[in-house]
């Protein structure tokens, strides 16, 4: 094992399996102690068993490391409160926060229920700001803290998974406004967008809905296409930003996997016009539709994403 985290407390949430039950395995082996968060439910949040967070703890305990389980429901803010006091009661304290947890659902905007559109942003967005909730005030006392939040190149290219992107977007805008407020609390908030061979990739499921809906997918030439390692490419990064070595790592997003580690640009504005308000009129439809085409848009009526 290694030293890097030695004395220091993480909270891992959706740390059974996949991604998250990476991110506590490395966290582990670098010495910190690890609450891994599980409710056991498939991937489109059905069901529930405890095993896949006792699975882990036993794995960590049996490397040498200190773990405990929880079953707290993260979309639920007085489970998330549990889950933190966990830490805090089992270890003493709590240092790094890595919000993992999440479900998935195949399905095009029209198509969605109500609740569905309810149980993924309960899971995804509120469960992000119900444990950084309960983490961050901790953290400030303290004056230390490591938030981890997990985005999804979707928050960019939705593709049609419109409220997967919705939630990991606001997830991000959430992690630069906690990476601002928490600054002068020794607190860096990041955010990772993985990719790896987990159960949420990897199935036709996805390609025959667009396929079925007309809807052709135009490729990010910045991606590696959909032959992906596993998630231990993912994890490396989560162990960086969780130490002392990315002290001064703060509000940015990653693109993390595959042997791959991109960092995200902060959006601009790219192209503008501009006259003096007060000095002019507003602008006329007229002069909208003669300027526009080659100053703001500049040739690019579509968003990136769209063919």
């Amino acid at each position: 094992m290694g030293d890097l985290l030695k004395g220091k407390v993480a909270v891992v949430t959706g740390s059974g399996r996949g991604i998250g039950r990476e991110h506590a395995l490395a966290l582990a082996a670098e010495g910190a102690m690890v609450v891994v968060n599980d409710i056991g439910v498939e991937r489109d949040g059905s069901g529930g068993t405890s095993a896949p967070a006792d699975e882990v703890v036993a794995m960590i305990r049996e490397n040498g490391g200190e773990a405990v389980a929880s079953y707290d429901d993260v979309s639920d803010y007085d489970a998330a409160a549990s889950l933190i006091n966990l830490a805090v009661d089992t270890f003493g304290h709590l240092d790094i926060l890595i919000n993992n947890a999440g479900t998935f659902q195949y399905r095009l905007f029209h198509q969605l229920t109500e609740k569905e559109w309810d149980d993924l942003m309960g899971v995804h967005l509120y469960g992000t700001f119900n444990t950084c909730h309960h983490a961050s005030k901790i953290m400030m006392n303290q004056k230390y803290g490591r938030i981890i939040n997990t985005a999804s190149s979707q928050w960019r290219n939705p593709e049609g998974r419109g409220n997967y992107g919705a939630a990991k977007g606001a997830i991000v805008s959430l992690t630069w406004g906690l990476a601002f407020e928490l600054r002068n609390y020794n607190i860096t908030v990041n955010a990772i967008a993985p990719m790896g061979a987990t159960r949420s990739f990897g199935d036709n499921t996805y390609r025959q809905m667009l396929a079925d809906a007309g809807l052709d997918r135009k490729k990010d030439p910045s991606e590696q296409g959909d032959n992906r390692a596993g998630p231990e490419y993912v994890s490396p990064m989560v162990v960086y930003l969780s130490s002392d070595l990315a002290s001064n790592v703060n509000g940015l997003v990653f693109r993390v996997g595959s042997g791959k580690i991109g960092r995200y640009s902060h959006p601009t504005e790219s192209r503008t016009i501009y006259r003096e308000a007060g000095n002019s009129k507003p602008w006329t439809l007229d002069e909208l539709d003669q300027i526009l085409p080659n100053t703001v848009m500049g040739g690019d009526t579509k968003a990136p994403f769209i063919p």
